[in-house]
Formats: C-alpha cells, sequence, structure tokens
C-alpha cells in the first residue's frame, strides 16, 4: 500500500502537481487508555513504508529504554513524542502525522484516551472526517469508547471505523469479535453513527492493518489500510448552502477590492446575487481570483478572493451567502458545548464568542441539562466543569449569521474565550436558534443566585448591638465577593420581611435589622444572635450546597 511514484526521479515539479490534487482524508485514532493507538498509526505508516530509515533507528534505539515491547520496535514510540508520554506509556496531547498512497493523502490526529484529556480529544476531532475508535479485545466496550463515541457524533463524523484491537491476546476468537461488535452496535444505536465499519487486528503483530491476517480467516472483509484508501468521504461536502466567512479584504491598490477567505460550504459563480450578513446589503459577483488564475466556480474547501459588482461594506467577520439560501441571523442560538477548563461554567459569565471569523461577547443564560455520555442520560445542571458536555442557550450582545451544525459545521461552530486569560474554555457545536416561548421563560431566583455564585437569603440579626453585626457582616461578605444590602425600611418586621423577599429574588444576601423576626419565616431567613464572633459561622453557612431551614 506505499506510495512509491517513479515521477520523483523524473519530474519532481510534475510529482508535487499531482501530489497537490490527490483527496485529503483526516481521521483521528481515539478510544480507552492503552487500547494501542500509538501502536495502531505506528503500525500504519510502518507496514507502509512510509519511516525514514534514521527515525526508525532512533525509535529502535528508544525502545530500549522507554519501550513497552520487551526486544521489539516499540511502534507508539513514533507519535508518544513528549517525554510525560514515554514515561507513563500514555498518549497526553494530540499528536499528528502525515503520509500518502497513490490516491490519497492522509493527516491522523492521535489523540489521548485518558477522560482528563477529553478536551484534546474534542479538539483532534473537530476538522476530522473519519474516525478510528479502538477497543481492546480484552476489555471489551469501555466508558471511555463511549465517551468518545458519543463525542464522535456530536461532532458531526460520518465514517467510523471499529478497530476491535489486541486480538492476538484472544487467540483471535471470532466469539469474541462478534460478542464486542454486538455489544458497541447496542450502544450506538442511539447516536447518530450511521456508516460504521468493525476490523479485528493486531496493531503489535500488523493484523488486518495495511496486510490482511492469516490467523483470522473467518474475517473476509477489509483491512484498515484498503478501507481507509477506498472509504466514500465526497458526498459529505455540503455543496447546497453557500457560506463564506470573511477572513480579509484584499486591497492591493485603488482599482481592486476583494473579499478573501475559505469557501465553507456550497459552491459560488461569478453572476451570483450574494447577501453580506449581518448588515443585509446585496450585491452580485464579479469575479473569483486566486493567486494564479480566475475561476468559473469557487466550492469548499477553495481558498479564494471574491470581487463584488458594488462597492459595499463589508469586512472581516461578515458572512457572504447567496441571497435564495439565507442562514439564521440572531443573539441568541441553543447548542452542544464540550467545556474545557478547571474552571466551571457558571451561566451569566461573560465570555468571547468567536464564531468563524466573528469574534463577539456573549454567555450561556442557560444550560438545560448536561449529558451523561457513558449512559446518554439527560441531567440537570446549573454548571458545568471540565469535560462535561450540556445542551445550552447562548445569548450574544451583537448578532451573527449562523447554522445548524449538521448543515454546515463552520458556521455551526463556535468557542469560547476567557476574556481575561485569552484561553479557550469551550467549544460548542449549535444545533438551533433558541427563540421559542420556553427560552424567554422568567429569570428565576435560583438563575439569579447562581450568577452570583451565592445563596440568595435573608439573615435576621437582633438585639442591641444587632446594627454594628450587621455592617460588619457586610463588609465581611463584600471584601468576599457577595451581592449583599442591608434593607432600610420604616415600618414592620412584616413590611422589612417583604422587602427582604425582592431582592432575595434579585439573587441578594439581605441582612434583616430589628427588634424582631416576624413570626412567619421562610426557609430563606436564618435568624441569629448578636455576637460578633458568629461571622465566620455565619459565611461557613453561605457557602452551604442547601439553604438551610429556620433556627
Amino acid at each position: 500500500m506505499s506510495h512509491q511514484s517513479e515521477l520523483i526521479d523524473q519530474d519532481i515539479h510534475a510529482y508535487l502537481a499531482q501530489h497537490e490534487q490527490k483527496e485529503l482524508l483526516r481521521f483521528l485514532t481515539c478510544g480507552n487508555v492503552d487500547d494501542g493507538k500509538s501502536t495502531l498509526i505506528g503500525r500504519l505508516l510502518h507496514d507502509s513504508k512510509m519511516i525514514y530509515e534514521d527515525h526508525l533507528a532512533a525509535i529502535r534505539k528508544d525502545s530500549l529504554k522507554s519501550g513497552t515491547t520487551g526486544g521489539d520496535v516499540d511502534l507508539a514510540l513514533l507519535v508518544d513524542g513528549l517525554q510525560a508520554e514515554r514515561e507513563q506509556g500514555i498518549t497526553i496531547d494530540v499528536a499528528y502525522r502525515y503520509f500518502s498512497t497513490a490516491r490519497r493523502k492522509f493527516i491522523i490526529a492521535d489523540t489521548p484516551g485518558h477522560e482528563q484529556y477529553t478536551r484534546n480529544m474534542a479538539t483532534g476531532a473537530s476538522t476530522c472526517d473519519l474516525a478510528i475508535i479502538l477497543v481492546d479485545a480484552r476489555y471489551g466496550v469501555q466508558t471511555q469508547t463511549r465517551r468518545h463515541s458519543y463525542i464522535v457524533s456530536l461532532l458531526g463524523i460520518r465514517h467510523i471505523i471499529v478497530a476491535i484491537n489486541k486480538m492476538d491476546l484472544m487467540d483471535y476468537s471470532q466469539a469474541v469479535f462478534e460478542r464486542i461488535q454486538a455489544d458497541y452496535a447496542a450502544f450506538v444505536d442511539r447516536l447518530n453513527l450511521h456508516d460504521i465499519h468493525y476490523i479485528p487486528m493486531s496493531a503489535l503483530k500488523g493484523d488486518n492493518v495495511v496486510n490482511h491476517s492469516d490467523s483470522m480467516p473467518w474475517y473476509d472483509g477489509m483491512a484498515l489500510m484498503e478501507l481507509l484508501d477506498t472509504i466514500e468521504i465526497a458526498r459529505d461536502q455540503n455543496l447546497a448552502n453557500p457560506r463564506f466567512p470573511v477572513q480579509y479584504v484584499n486591497r492591493p491598490h485603488l482599482d481592486f477590492r476583494g473579499y478573501s477567505g475559505t469557501v465553507a460550504a456550497g459552491i459560488f459563480k461569478p453572476g451570483d446575487c450574494i447577501t453580506v450578513l449581518p448588515s443585509g446589503k446585496t450585491s452580485r459577483i464579479k469575479s473569483i481570483v486566486t493567486s494564479d488564475a480566475t475561476l468559473a466556480e469557487a466550492f469548499p474547501p477553495q481558498a479564494v478572493t471574491l470581487t463584488l459588482d458594488d462597492e459595499i461594506d463589508a469586512s472581516r467577520g461578515d458572512l457572504i451567502v447567496r441571497s435564495d439560501d439565507m442562514p439564521w441571523v440572531d443573539t441568541r442560538f441553543r447548542a452542544h458545548i464540550v467545556w474545557m477548563t478547571e474552571t466551571p461554567l457558571v451561566p451569566g459569565r461573560q465570555y468571547y464568542i468567536k464564531h468563524t471569523s466573528r469574534t463577539v461577547t456573549g454567555a450561556v443564560s442557560r444550560i438545560h441539562y448536561r449529558v451523561d455520555v457513558n449512559t446518554l442520560e439527560q441531567h440537570p445542571a446549573s454548571h458545568l466543569q471540565l469535560n462535561e458536555i450540556a445542551l445550552c442557550d447562548v445569548t450574544l450582545n451583537a448578532p451573527v449569521a449562523f447554522d445548524a451544525y449538521n448543515l454546515c459545521k463552520t458556521t455551526g461552530a463556535f468557542i469560547l474565550i476567557d476574556r481575561l486569560s485569552n484561553v479557550t474554555v469551550g467549544a460548542g457545536m449549535i444545533q438551533d436558534t433558541a427563540t421559542d416561548a420556553e427560552s424567554w421563560q422568567r429569570v428565576s431566583a435560583e438563575e439569579r443566585a447562581a450568577r452570583f455564585g451565592q445563596q440568595a437569603v435573608s439573615i435576621w440579626l437582633t438585639g442591641t448591638n444587632r446594627l454594628a453585626l450587621a455592617h460588619a457582616l457586610e463588609r465581611a461578605l463584600f471584601d468576599r465577593g457577595y451581592g449583599v444590602a442591608i434593607p432600610e425600611v420604616d415600618g414592620t418586621a412584616e413590611q422589612l420581611a417583604d422587602v427582604a423577599w425582592h431582592l432575595n429574588e434579585a439573587g441578594l444576601i439581605c441582612l434583616c435589622v430589628a427588634d424582631a423576626p416576624p413570626p412567619n419565616l421562610t426557609v430563606r431567613d436564618r435568624v441569629l444572635p448578636v455576637d460578633m464572633s458568629r461571622v465566620e459561622e455565619i459565611l461557613e453557612f453561605l457557602k452551604a450546597d442547601a439553604v438551610l431551614g429556620v433556627s
């Protein structure tokens, strides 16, 4: 299966031109820890004759020190290049490798198996056409197998190869292969995965990787390399909905103004009536040019420059679409979000939202539910932790033009960026607009309290020294970042309680100073004696997960 073209010796320019025209397949390997992902990629490169002799010699030398295969060459070291990866025998970061055959070019993303690095796996999968999900034949379908399969489904990867690896350790048993195949098929039946292929293999021994295995005559399907080289991906491109995010206004001189970018979807032709979003300005395509040619049409993923008949206002961040096929333009959408940082996602917190080439500010306004990726069950959630996935409503401070992710990945995807550290903290896949009646429901007291990160309670302070304690407590709470107020009401305790209730509804902690509390307090109220030493006790109480009852 290796590609050794005679053109390299005869005409290097012709070879490079031929190589440039090959179809590109991006794929990733994923699965549980120690399922053999890095070894599989090493075997693909080794048996396809895609490793330079000096590199192979270095791997043989490193195998004696860091390898895990005894006296044999540890092919996993080809992609596990970080010192921490070699010391632990695991993949931590996404590693990319490149090779080609006579028919295709390949980019491989070797992604981590640890749950701790699920965000790395999602990053590697975001640009892929195909996923190889490895399953250890000794253990079958594991938690991370389900997790990665769900993420692959969420990211819209249409082609799946389930590589049931380490069959040599199970005596190449057909029964083992069929049992694991049935288990996996039962799980993914609930996911949006359709083109699934199952291959029994041994990456360590090379069975069914590049060459067919003599040890499994009962398997009559393709070897992995053969399947990678022939699987149909050309139809995956969306050619029906023209989308062109503007990345750069090309103005080399006074007589030329063009809009440069990469075609995300659809086909553009000179003469097409187009609309620039979100402004809504319209024009027609005058020409489509590249650095060395003028094109009759442009399609994904070509990088081109569009010139227009009219001098309309368009700039980086705008989206050019054909006027008869419009996306949504709104400040609200609903999306699945994968959270990628240790600091939790809290609804209401402002982030930079980068969508195509446009960056705006916005927040997650509501978390509908968190998805248990092991069982696919939906659970209520007030925030998201590292590696968790949830369906959320996102509210932006400026309109953007977007599509559903399953229609166009480019215009249906976005990332959330922390405004202080500039770190990417989340990735999202848009499902729909969020303008239905349910999403506009009244903001609850719990949502307001979650925005402030506190419990919205009323604390009643009575006694001769109550005002001094109230001010001391107010200062202590305020300095620790709490939203707190001391209402001043000239009236009865019942009137004060009514004001306090409204402040609680706004998400604030209320310190009520009175001779005595009203007789009927709610679970939001707590009566405390006048004692300055109780300030720390109150602070601990406010950290509790649930509001305490009246005492």
